[in-house]
């Protein structure tokens, strides 16, 4: 059985997307390392560039669609003021024939913005396994961990050692699995390096204590990590939640510059993550209120609800977590920012009324491919049900004698009751068999 984190995903879905991306963050990393600095955090930086860019067209068909959106909402909420309280068969099937006939001439579908993000929903996935599990993916961060790890297994009591970090608990089924139970090497070394990878300063520490004799790998293992881990003089591979720990104690013990230096950097991650995203929720196209009825107001307030606590949730998550997802949060809203601005300039001076007229063009040969009329779809729209703007008899229309009313029944039934008995189920028959003929001919 493979590794369950440091063994790339296996999963039919996940697996393959992250593969891919694996192969471009190792690609990104060795040319780093060709140019002489291979650092994780840059490595990010231009990884999240790198597939932003490659999202680039799905990202443009969303932010299209938020715009549209925001402009064609006041339409579709005329069209449902207009059928408030409208409840029979009629009216919501003009209701709906209506809508469409607004969403076919901005071009936009009601699931549309769904599609793009379930379409991005793996992505974004796979995108934090293979930043959250670096050498996993990136080899030669995975070499950094040897020869100290094939040491480290030789030496007596250090599984049971390692099991006591802070993070090990997440591996418990690792430790545990018949596969590492029974030496499988590959299986071992890789559940060594998932929890050496998560380690804290102090644990790598502790490893020296109670290993003298490793004292010499651990630090020219740190040493290396150290050079790919560290970012403006932070270890991204710890969280700001441990750097603040850490820098609390030191100035504890003494107060100096470079602990309160610490702790501010601590923060800055955090504090960043929160204020991108913020900034990304603010240039998103905002829904018009105008003439929104009650449930339209309920999921708009739940929207503002929630722009305002991802930002929030950004914050607490980027504290808990690696500096490294962090970074990626960041890197990620400033790229998505920017994105924004040139796609709403870029569709700010799309000339709405030549592409409505494209839509239209498009919705209707779609529909003539499906066998739908488009002069039937329209007719429905325009009508005028029995319950909206249904028009009051004229005081002025002709009053219709009771000869005249028994001749227009005579004549309406004449065809019917051919060769058949007045309200005979002959004369039924005869009369879906003409209005069959009828429809047909339609």
């Amino acid at each position: 059985m493979p590794g369950i984190l440091l063994t790339q995903d296996s999963g039919k879905i996940i697996g393959p997307i992250a593969g891919l991306l694996g192969n471009i963050m190792e690609a990104i990393f060795f040319f780093l390392d060709k140019i002489g600095i291979p650092n994780v955090g840059l490595a990010i930086i231009l990884f999240t560039i790198v597939i932003y860019l490659l999202l680039t067209p799905l990202t443009i068909k969303q932010q299209k669609y938020s715009k549209l959106s925001a402009k064609m909402n006041p339409e579709i909420q005329a069209i449902q003021a207009k059928y408030k309280n409208k409840k029979d068969n009629e009216s919501m099937m003009a209701m709906n024939a209506e809508t469409q006939a607004v969403y076919a001439k901005y071009g936009v579908s009601p699931s549309g913005s769904c599609v793009q993000l379930i379409i991005q929903l793996p992505i974004m996935w796979a995108l934090y396994r293979v930043i959250y599990n670096m050498p996993a993916y990136v080899q030669m961060i995975k070499d950094a961990f040897f020869p100290l790890v094939d040491k480290l297994i030789g030496q007596a009591g250090s599984t049971e050692f390692i099991q006591g970090f802070a993070n090990a608990g997440m591996y418990g089924k690792q430790f545990t699995n018949e596969s590492f139970t029974g030496g499988v090497t590959t299986y071992v070394q890789n559940t060594f390096i998932d929890v050496l990878n998560k380690a804290s300063s102090m644990e790598w520490i502790s490893i020296k204590d109670k290993f003298p004799a490793l004292s010499v790998d651990v630090d020219n293992t740190l040493v290396l990590l150290d050079r790919y881990n560290n970012f403006l003089g932070l270890n991204i591979a710890n969280s700001p939640s441990f750097m603040m720990k850490e820098a609390i104690t030191l100035m504890k013990d003494t107060f100096t510059v470079g602990a309160v230096g610490m702790a501010i950097a601590a923060l800055a991650i955090p504090v960043l993550s929160a204020v991108t995203q913020w900034i990304n929720v603010k240039l998103m196209p905002q829904q018009q209120t105008n003439n929104a009825n009650d449930q339209q107001s309920a999921m708009m307030q739940s929207m503002k609800t929630m722009n305002i606590m991802m930002p929030i949730m950004s914050a607490f998550f980027c504290y808990t977590l690696p500096a490294g997802l962090g970074l990626y949060w960041i890197a990620g809203a400033v790229v998505r920012s920017i994105q924004q601005v040139v796609i709403n300039k870029h569709i700010d001076k799309i000339d709405l009324d030549e592409l409505m007229k494209k839509n239209e063009s498009k919705a209707k040969k779609k529909l003539e491919k499906a066998g739908v009329r488009a002069d039937r779809l329209n007719a429905y729209a325009n009508m005028n049900t029995r319950n909206v703007n249904a028009s009051k008899p004229s005081s002025k229309s002709k009053q219709l004698t009771q000869e005249e009313k028994d001749e227009a029944v005579r004549k309406s039934t004449e065809y019917y009751s051919q060769n058949a008995k007045p309200g005979s189920i002959a004369a039924k028959a005869n009369m879906v068999k003409q209005y069959n003929e009828k429809n047909n001919k339609k």
